[in-house]
């Protein structure tokens, strides 16, 4: 490796050897000291160690040469090497070369002739340190650059990985949400079915009387007076309020007790007449109909109010199952829904917490318990369609752990003025504190082989982060709680 270069520039020799020999003494053999007569001979000098690869680190110039003169020979060593440093040697009356080297060479320092060897030798060394610390600051610039170049790149890949992770994320959550609607499809259908069946029925009993009576009913009511139509109106919306369902044995004790009153007041068939009344759940104050129940055609009068009070109970069906297959497919929308635009947006927690309930209605009816426990909230900025999938994920472990039976309460509450918090809380068996730690864990199911993913609460936790949130849970035997807690903004 070649030593670094101290050029030393004068028109005396004595000059060059005494710089010559205090540099030496000065400096011991780490440095290589170069001269020359003239400034021509000083840039061909530099020029031909420069093409060699010689660091030259400091070059000391008198500002009075012949030829090309001290200011004008540093001028070009400064467009060779802007980084090399330059001291001149000058006269008291040199000073316009002084100023030209300032303000054109980059000049370090200038010394007055003749010079005092301890400042000249501080000063060398002084530009001499200067000079590595200034190359070892333009390597770590160029390192740094290097690094930071590295680090963008890297910065670059690590970002199309996150969006990578970002739509696989989505992907999931949605792939997810799938599976859960195969899930509950059956349930769904038949959720649909009941009131579709329900209205087929309604129509098929309107149609049949719309068939049979229809065109009776003009008769029927010319031949009965004013009073006795009265009556049958009366009776007819009393049939209609009766909501009351009752069981076969309950009908048989009520008609059992009403056929005594009506042979009391000497009413004809007084057993046929009582099964006609309680079908149309009226077995009370039947003294009010004594007038009517007493007319010859009282037996074709209740059938026919019977028939009318049907007609407005089927058309009351109709509306209700209408209304119970339409909460279902809102339902069923609102859960399959996919927001294509990744913002967040307001929305109604306990809204979307019933969807999810409606969704599940066909697997809770049938040995569930829901207590509801709802806070008034205030819309809270989230992503509804993710947090969806938690409640369903939540509601169908739920109904895993308890085997569809038992309770399952759902509490809602603000404890804090920024924060909502949401419980599920079930009667199941519990999670065995050994497995608790790694249920949010992905892949990690407890499930038969073929009926869980792994990757229901693995989904939940992240969509909970996602919403700078937090989800708990506690478990005993008879009691598990899920707790997620979320910002409000």
């Amino acid at each position: 490796m070649n030593k670094p270069i101290i050029i030393c520039v004068d028109d005396e020799r004595a000059v060059l050897s005494r710089l010559q020999l205090e540099l030496l003494e000065a400096l011991g053999d780490e440095y290589l000291i170069e001269t020359a007569e003239g400034g021509e001979e000083a840039l061909a000098l530099f020029k031909e160690l420069q093409k060699n690869n010689y660091e030259i680190p400091l070059i000391i110039s008198s500002s009075a040469l012949p030829g090309m003169p001290g200011d004008e020979l540093l001028k070009h060593i400064h467009a060779l090497s802007p980084k090399t440093f330059k001291i001149m040697l000058a006269n008291q009356t040199n000073t316009e070369a002084v100023i030209n080297a300032l303000n054109h060479a980059n000049l370090y320092r200038h010394i007055l002739k003749p010079w005092e060897s301890g400042e000249l030798i501080l000063t060398v060394y002084e530009a001499i340190k200067s000079y590595f610390k200034d190359q070892l600051l333009e390597e770590q610039n160029k390192a740094l650059q290097e690094m930071n170049g590295t680090l963008q790149e890297h910065t670059q890949a690590l970002s199309q990985t996150l969006n990578h992770l970002k739509a696989t994320q989505q992907e999931l959550i949605q792939s997810e949400k799938m599976v859960t609607l195969g899930q509950l499809v059956a349930g769904v259908t038949h959720e649909l079915n009941t009131p579709l069946a329900a209205i087929r029925a309604s129509v098929g009993n309107i149609a049949n009387f719309l068939d049979q009576t229809l065109e009776q009913l003009p008769t029927f009511f010319n031949v009965l007076c004013s009073d006795y139509q009265q009556y049958i109106s009366t009776l007819v919306k009393k049939s209609i309020q009766q909501k009351t369902l009752l069981t076969s044995k309950e009908k048989r004790q009520l008609r059992k007790a009403l056929v005594p009153q009506l042979e009391k007041h000497a009413i004809l068939d007084a057993a046929t007449i009582a099964d006609t009344l309680v079908e149309m759940g009226i077995y009370d104050s039947i003294e009010n109909f004594l007038p009517l129940l007493k007319h010859p055609e009282s037996q074709n009068i209740l059938e026919t109010a019977y028939t009318l009070a049907s007609l407005q109970r089927n058309a009351q069906t109709i509306t209700l199952a209408s209304e119970r297959a339409t909460k279902v497919m809102l339902a069923l929308k609102s859960f399959a829904h996919y927001d294509q635009t990744g913002k967040k947006m307001q929305a109604n927690l306990i809204d979307g917490i019933e969807t999810v309930l409606i969704l599940y209605h066909n697997q809770l009816k049938h040995g569930v318990e829901v207590i509801k426990n709802y806070a008034q909230l205030p819309p809270v900025t989230c992503y509804p369609d993710e947090l969806n999938q938690v409640w369903t994920n939540i509601v169908h472990n739920a109904l895993q752990a308890m085997n569809n039976k038992g309770t399952l309460k759902i509490d809602v509450a603000m404890p804090k003025d920024n924060q909502v918090l949401i419980s599920f809380t079930d009667s199941g068996p519990g999670i065995p504190n050994e497995i608790k730690p790694k249920i949010f864990e992905p892949f990690f199911t407890t499930k038969p082989t073929g009926e869980g993913s792994g990757l229901g609460l693995d989904i939940v936790k992240k969509i909970i982060d996602k919403h700078d949130g937090k989800i708990t849970v506690t478990s005993k035997p008879g009691k598990t709680t899920f707790n997620v807690y979320l910002p409000i903004n």
